[in-house]
């Protein structure tokens, strides 16, 4: 097995590595630690001697090399701008509480990070309220910190990117309820949004960054369609005290996975994880994995 990390963060894969060989016992060579730029990625992409490739990133990088690669199995776990609905029967506070961990943990810097909020008419304000008072308690810090949730982008030109769609989202007539600017340290400040509509960048693309965005809905209807409309599909939530509600969002939300009265960001090791549209193509899990890297092979014997 050959891993290639991203180039901005190779020091977990190279740590796996040595605890598998170190204390695993896994024998030196069966797993590669290569961190090098891309180029070299796109050799092993088309090497004859790969069999398989699992790709985690962007779609556009991802489906590229789906596209480099026909012949070959090509797993892919790509983007994401999970939704979470927040019916009017839902325990507000559980979810205002569990929203705001999973939008602003590792500044939001996960592909299951919440970043779309519908909220029905009857409780948005009470959750907005509670929402904005959570997240104003988040330490922003030094990462290193164990008490710090947000911290800065992984660098200054994604915390720049990050902070134009905030502003341009302002600009179009969102309300910042909390946060939307950068502290004297240059971090992007812990950000609720109001009033966003799905054609803004902090709807519409992957934000990866510490942002909320909240709609409200009148009708359940509604707010399916508007988690339905996006090109990704990795993982919804829903949050309501209602079975017949909870089975109709999943039945009708189009995601990988749809998580009742649980954040999307959620997941455990051992369940099927993965997404459909330009979040991906495979399924992700111990049991799962392994059918993909299994070609299955008939044999018939006569006696």
């Amino acid at each position: 097995m050959v891993l290639k990390p991203a180039s901005a963060t190779p020091l977990t894969a190279l740590l796996l590595a040595q605890v598998l060989e170190e204390e695993a016992g896994l024998p030196p060579g069966w797993l590669n630690v290569v961190t090098v730029p891309g180029r070299v990625a796109e050799r092993l992409v088309t090497h004859d001697d790969v069999a398989l490739i699992t790709f985690t990133g962007s779609p556009e990088v991802g489906w590229a090399i789906r596209s480099k690669a026909p012949r070959k199995r090509v797993g892919l776990e790509l983007g994401n701008n999970a939704p979470v609905i927040v019916h009017a029967d839902a325990d507000v506070e559980v979810a205002a509480r569990r929203i705001s961990v999973a939008g602003y943990s590792y500044s939001g810097q996960t592909c299951i990070s919440v970043q779309r909020v519908y909220v029905h008419d009857s409780v948005a304000d009470r959750f907005i309220e509670r929402l904005t008072g959570l997240v104003a308690q988040l330490v922003v810090g030094d990462p290193a910190d164990d008490n710090t949730t947000v911290s800065a982008l992984i660098d200054a030109s994604e915390t720049d990117r990050v902070a134009t769609s905030v502003q341009d989202a302002l600009a179009q007539g969102a309300q910042a309820a909390l946060g939307g600017d950068r502290g004297d340290d240059g971090v992007l400040r812990p950000t609720v949004l109001t009033d966003v509509r799905a054609e803004m960048d902090v709807c519409a693309t992957e934000l990866f960054g510490p942002v909320v965005g909240v709609q409200r809905y009148g009708e359940i209807a509604d707010a399916f369609a508007a988690a339905n409309d996006s090109r990704y599909g990795l993982q919804a939530g829903v949050f309501t005290n209602d079975l017949s509600t909870a089975l109709d969002a999943a039945h009708t939300l189009a995601f990988g996975g749809v998580c009742i009265n649980e954040v999307p960001s959620w997941r455990a090791d051992q369940m099927p994880y993965g997404g459909v549209r330009d979040s991906g193509n495979t399924k992700e899990g111990p049991a799962w994995a392994v059918r993909e890297m299994t070609e299955e092979r008939m044999v018939v014997i006569e006696r």
